[in-house]
């Protein structure tokens, strides 16, 4: 009889990792140049880390730079050996971890669009819950409503667990743009 097969070993089916794994957001200074998103992205799946959410864009055209926000989940260990990675790859001019280094210091937030079909009771319940968390109906038709939703991920989270018995039909969100609070730059 053969034997089955272990699964592949992963960082996350660790124990130590599931006890002190905690999310944590990394801001990447990056040149602006084709594939280089690719690199850091592999970087991540060579070794095995999810990536939470991901954002990009230009942030200093006339320098040819760009800003890479990542959040991804790992022990203080694990995170500090993919900033020292990420650190090493030629087109990378900076990496910061905002949650370690500016504790409480940051502003995240994220944009999602959430899509609600429904009628009647339903229709008005859905109305009531975007007015509580000041979502703004951004297209209506007389089966469904599109939501902008803009704050931190659990109150998006929050919002489309309340969405998903009412008529929750799709999700589409930005990621985490995250910056550093007061005049210095991270």
């Amino acid at each position: 009889m053969i034997a089955p097969s272990k699964p592949p070993l992963s960082p996350y089916s660790s124990k130590a990792f599931q006890e002190e794994s905690k999310p944590h957001t990394l801001a990447v200074l990056v040149d602006n140049e084709p594939g280089v998103l690719a690199r850091v992205v592999g970087l991540f799946s060579g070794r095995g880390y999810n990536i939470e959410s991901l954002t990009v864009a230009e942030v200093a055209h006339n320098e040819l730079l760009s800003r890479i926000t990542i959040v991804t989940s790992g022990t203080l260990d694990a995170i500090e050996q993919i900033m020292h990675q990420l650190d090493r790859l030629v087109p990378v001019h900076k990496v910061t971890n905002l949650t370690l280094e500016f504790r409480g210091k940051t502003v995240a937030r994220e944009l999602a669009l959430i899509k609600v079909k429904g009628r009647g009771q339903v229709r008005q319940e859905a109305l009531q819950l975007a007015d509580a968390f000041r979502a703004r109906v951004v297209d209506a038709s007389t089966e469904s409503f599109v939501f902008e939703l803009t704050g931190a991920a659990s109150k998006i989270n929050d919002f489309v667990d309340l969405m998903r018995p009412l008529g929750l039909v799709e999700v589409s969100r930005t990621g985490v743009a995250a910056i550093t609070r007061g005049p210095n730059e991270m």
